[in-house]
């Protein structure tokens, strides 16, 4: 894995959202600074709870000028499920293919209960309205992350 890191380009990309339609990372930037977040599936404990945080703290987001989108290899109709069972209200794209998160680094090797597979890593990344990434997010707890990104924002 060879994951970016503050100061480097984002790379532009195009998904589509839980909604079927497509995203494109540029046309967001040219309005405010994006909020990318990488999850390993929708759905689960740790990626409920972490989506949970950033949408009771949605209006702070806003407030900074922050959109926020949520990552995963998973369909677009899982997605919708995912948003309309948590009422997530920030947008979810699939990376199906994972070619996002393999040209943002954050997908290789995991081990999980003894086992070895390819899959996402869970990490962050604020982007600047130039494209530039102010600051890669890889220390957190799910629980936590969206006031880690807060307190950077507020710092």
């Amino acid at each position: 894995m060879n994951t970016l890191v503050a100061g480097q380009q984002a790379p532009d990309f195009t998904l589509t959202d839980q909604h079927q339609k497509p995203v494109q990372l540029s046309e967001y930037l040219a309005k405010q600074r994006v909020l990318v977040y990488f999850y390993p599936k929708a759905m689960t404990p740790g990626c409920t709870v972490q989506a949970c945080g950033l949408r009771d703290t949605h209006a702070e987001f806003a407030a900074k000028n922050v959109h926020v989108m949520g990552i995963s290899t998973d369909s677009s109709k899982r997605l919708a499920k995912f948003a309309e069972r948590d009422q997530l209200n920030f947008t979810l794209l699939s990376d199906e293919d994972h070619k996002v998160a393999e040209a943002f680094g954050v997908w290789g090797l995991k081990k999980f209960m003894g086992k070895e597979y390819d899959g996402i890593h869970r990490l962050s990344f604020l982007i600047n309205q130039d494209g530039t990434i102010a600051k890669v997010f890889d220390t957190f707890k799910t629980k936590d992350h969206h006031q880690v990104v807060l307190d950077f924002l507020n710092s």
